[in-house]
């Protein structure tokens, strides 16, 4: 592990407001990641996402997104709960890794874009001023810009913006993944397909092999099935360790898929 365990400091936890009021914050004491995977949760309001974000403030993660923790508009409030958690790191802190939730990539996926138009843009200023020059110069000129240009074509292939959703979704993650981080991922099944949903569990195992660990926000059962995993549940106000058998998202999901016409004639 890299982060052993965090904890609610009672005495910096003053404030009656959001989201000091939610119930799982209120009965937070101290909870502990013993394994490279955790995963919190729970129905939508349970507060799941609302630690996540706590625990990216107050770690300082990297953000995939328009914004960082510390400057990001909607994560104000949590940034008060992220000061009254005390983190445990089992080595050194780290500051590898990224927290993303999956409605972040869209601003990610649009300043890459720019950021690719803005180097195409100035290839096309470099060729215009250097027109009358000799090729070596309009070369060192043309370089820098190419140097980044081909750096996100390694990265992203042609674009991001030029897959499909699910498909650059699942690109940025091959390309940010790097060895000793610790990742922080609010519901990243949202673009994905089921088998890309277990491609991402290969890629879970492969980066825990090279150190990284995984806390994780999700509802899929098939995220949820990583192996030998922490599960926390967020529901009934507590935050209680679960196993997968017993989670609610399975067995829904399961009696679900044996027999949906007796979900569905209740609905039509």
């Amino acid at each position: 592990m890299i982060l052993e365990s965090i904890t609610l400091q009672r005495m910096k936890a003053l404030s009656a407001a959001f989201p000091f009021t939610v119930p799982v914050i209120q009965r937070l004491d101290t909870l502990h990641f013993s394994t490279p995977v955790t995963f919190f949760v729970g129905e939508n309001g349970s507060g799941k996402s609302t630690l996540l974000e706590a625990i990216a403030s107050a770690v300082g993660a990297v953000t995939v997104g328009s914004d960082s923790v510390e400057t990001d508009s909607t994560l104000h409030a949590v940034r008060q709960l992220g000061q009254a958690l005390k983190l445990v790191w089992t080595t050194k802190r780290t500051r590898r890794g990224f927290f993303m939730r999956s409605e972040d990539f869209f601003g990610y996926a649009r300043r890459m874009a720019q950021v690719r138009q803005q180097l195409e843009q100035d290839l096309q200023d470099v060729e215009t001023e250097y027109q009358d020059r000799s090729d070596y110069a309009r070369g060192l000129a043309r370089m820098p810009h190419m140097r980044e240009l081909t750096e996100l074509q390694r990265l992203y292939g042609e674009s991001l913006d030029a897959q499909s959703h699910g498909e650059s979704y699942f690109k940025l993650f091959q390309s940010r993944f790097v060895p000793d981080g610790l990742y922080l991922l609010d519901e990243p099944e949202a673009p994905l397909s089921p088998i890309r949903q277990l491609a991402l569990l290969r890629m879970l195992k492969q980066m825990t092999t090279q150190g990284g660990q995984f806390i994780i926000a999700t509802h899929s059962p098939i995220i949820l099935a990583y192996p030998d995993a922490t599960i926390y549940s967020f529901d009934d106000g507590h935050i209680t360790s679960v196993d997968y058998e017993s989670l609610e998202h399975v067995t829904l999901t399961r009696a679900f898929l044996n027999d949906p016409q007796q979900y569905l004639q209740h609905l039509l």
